[in-house]
């Protein structure tokens, strides 16, 4: 197995379950892109990305990890096997097939991986603002409850991902989630100015686990935004205007 460097869960750490949130340490890229850059839809080194692909899914023991093509929505499908063809749209990977590792890129949107070790279900989900809006979370907790999941005994951690010291918004964004549910005005604060907001990314997609039902969830605390050589950054990129960004990989599996 690669020893590339990863975070882990104390929530997560149980008999039955493997998890690891990569970060960006351990690859084979270069440049912006350096090291551990997993996104297949960066405009990396194709073959650079797939040796980065290779060294995470070694990590697990497996010949690969299964990950959906992320577009922002709330949908998660559920895995048996590797997909036969082309991945599907989709942004949660959930399974209960022992050895299958499922995945979620991102680069400062939320990864959440999610775990019932006495119903052996485990699911991987990309949440950003908008599928974390749209209902990602409650998407993939339902699709694990067809799987054969409790709510009683789901567990979750929220990897790497911008902070609410780095994610400054606008106000149509804060409008557009007050229209959802005025409630939600709690996960701002004031920005630099009274027409910019702070959004607190990490203590929604908690809220959205919460009102999903699981009952024991965390974030580990690290903004991927402010923390370059650890991690990448969509933000951070477009702020040095660079012309592109790596992924990080997130990913649980049962054993």
């Amino acid at each position: 197995m690669s020893d590339v460097p990863v975070l882990t869960s104390p929530l997560l750490d149980v008999a039955g379950v493997r998890h690891a949130f990569f970060t960006r340490q351990g690859g084979v890229s270069q440049g912006i892109y350096a090291s551990l850059n997993v996104g297949l839809g960066s405009r990396d080194d194709a073959e650079a990305v797939r040796e980065n692909r290779r060294r995470a899914a070694d990590h697990f023991g497996a010949g690969t990890i299964v990950t959906a093509y992320q577009v922002h929505s709330p949908d998660a499908v559920a895995a048996t096997q590797p997909w036969p063809e082309a991945a599907p749209h989709a942004d949660a990977v959930v399974s209960a097939t022992p050895g299958l590792v499922c995945g979620a890129l991102a680069a400062d949107c939320a990864p959440v991986l999610i775990a019932d070790p006495d119903a052996r279900v485990v699911a991987a989900a990309h949440a950003g603002w908008k599928g974390a809006l749209d209902g990602v979370v409650e998407a993939t907790v339902e699709q694990m409850l067809a799987l054969g999941a409790r709510r009683s005994q789901l567990r979750a951690a929220v990897g790497p991902c911008i902070g609410p010291l780095s994610y400054e918004v606008g106000l149509e964004f804060l409008e557009r989630f007050m229209a959802a549910n005025p409630a939600y005005e709690g996960f701002f604060s004031a920005g630099a100015s009274r027409h910019k907001r702070m959004f607190d990314l990490p203590a929604f997609v908690l809220g959205r686990l919460a009102v999903a039902g699981v009952g024991i969830s965390e974030w580990l605390g690290h903004d991927t935004c402010a923390e370059p050589d650890r991690f990448f950054s969509n933000r951070r990129a477009f702020k040095l205007g660079e012309p592109d960004f790596g992924r990080l990989m997130s990913a649980i599996a049962l054993t």
